[in-house]
């Protein structure tokens, strides 16, 4: 259903914003057009995933898909009424301590939230304790995932192959349907992010990366999950010293896999507006 729903939106969504359309638009390095309505569309195919998803409760199924759209729309938020000036955790932090509110730094805390939430329902569902460490762990899991997706989504189809490899090996597991929810998204977007003529901006890679954490949450092990939360933790706190781009160059198996399906003309899709 993800994939019906994505690859729909991805179609149909431009037409269906006349005019409004170009404040989606940005531009690449070799002056194409790019569209970040990616992401809506992303999110669409997402929430519908997520509903149709067999396993969780009803509710626990409606209350993922409000955590996917609410992700979604804070990073639309941020899409397009942030700016460049101020990146990473580090700078939305020296921001507030000079009372300024920026979009990001409402972005963030709105992932936290989502983290909570994300967390909160699927503990529920499985009958686990709501309020201890491993909770606080767990919530880790979801708004680390939603915020590291998004930070490898400075090329042409990196954090959807990201999160396609992410969340393959999950599809088997309790969190399955959240998995492929995920995935299926994920590869109806590919096509259209590695020609760049669409991106997924905050909107879609957040929304990707929260709904792959909670797939996370509900189908590995406790051992696991704690391993993801500090390798989530762990490469977060990296990208502030270290470009993932710079990384993935300079490693020949890294880079063939970034490379991989990319057009030649595609380019490097400006990084403002990312945190």
């Amino acid at each position: 259903m993800s994939w019906v729903v994505t690859t729909v939106a991805v179609a149909v969504l431009p037409g269906l914003a006349p005019g409004r359309a170009r404040r989606w638009e940005r531009t690449n390095y070799a002056g194409r057009p790019v569209s970040l309505l990616g992401g809506p569309a992303v999110v669409a195919g997402l929430t519908a995933g997520v509903l149709s998803a067999a396993g969780p409760r009803p509710a626990t199924r409606c209350g993922l898909a409000v955590v996917a759209i609410g992700v979604g729309a804070v990073g639309a938020y941020d899409d397009l009424r942030g700016g460049s000036a101020t990146k990473g955790f580090r700078g939305h932090l020296r921001a507030l301590r000079h009372g300024r509110v920026t979009s990001g730094s409402v972005k963030l805390a709105a992932i936290g939230a989502a983290g909570l939430a994300g967390a909160g329902l699927l503990r529920a569902e499985s009958g686990a304790p709501r309020v201890c460490l491993a909770a606080l762990r767990d919530s880790v899991v979801v708004a680390g995932s939603a915020n590291l997706v998004n930070l490898f989504d400075l090329r042409p189809g990196r954090a959807l192959k990201v999160s396609i490899a992410a969340t393959a090996c999950g599809v088997a597991t309790a969190g399955g349907s959240l998995a492929a929810a995920v995935a299926g998204s994920s590869v109806a977007a590919l096509p259209g992010d590695l020609a760049a003529r669409i991106m997924l901006g905050d909107c879609g890679a957040n929304a990707l990366g929260a709904l792959a954490g909670c797939s996370a949450v509900a189908g590995a092990s406790p051992a696991a999950r704690t391993s993801i939360a500090i390798a989530v933790t762990a490469l977060t706190l990296a990208s502030e010293r270290h470009s993932f781009s710079e990384v993935i160059a300079g490693q020949p198996l890294l880079r063939r896999l970034d490379m991989w399906g990319r057009a030649a003309e595609a380019g490097r899709i400006g990084e403002a507006g990312k945190t």
